[in-house]
């Protein structure tokens, strides 16, 4: 099943439009396929920022009274 895409606008510079379009001639890849590679990849190297589930932490005995 096909994941559903939102769409957005985004401003490159003359000189990435030139090579994205170079690089897709050169690979029938789409263009949107490799922003979203991109995307992917800045998210990876600052993943240590964005929020999400904090880690479990075992229970040390400092920790079990503090539940009771």
């Amino acid at each position: 099943m096909a994941r559903r895409k939102l769409s957005t606008t985004i401003y490159i510079t003359p000189e990435q439009s030139e090579r994205l379009r170079i690089l897709h001639e050169r690979t029938k890849v789409p263009v949107s396929v490799y922003i979203r590679e991109g995307i992917d990849l800045v998210l990876a190297k600052y993943e240590h920022m964005v929020p999400g589930q904090a880690p479990l932490l075992p229970l040390t005995p400092e920790r079990k009274d503090a539940g009771e």
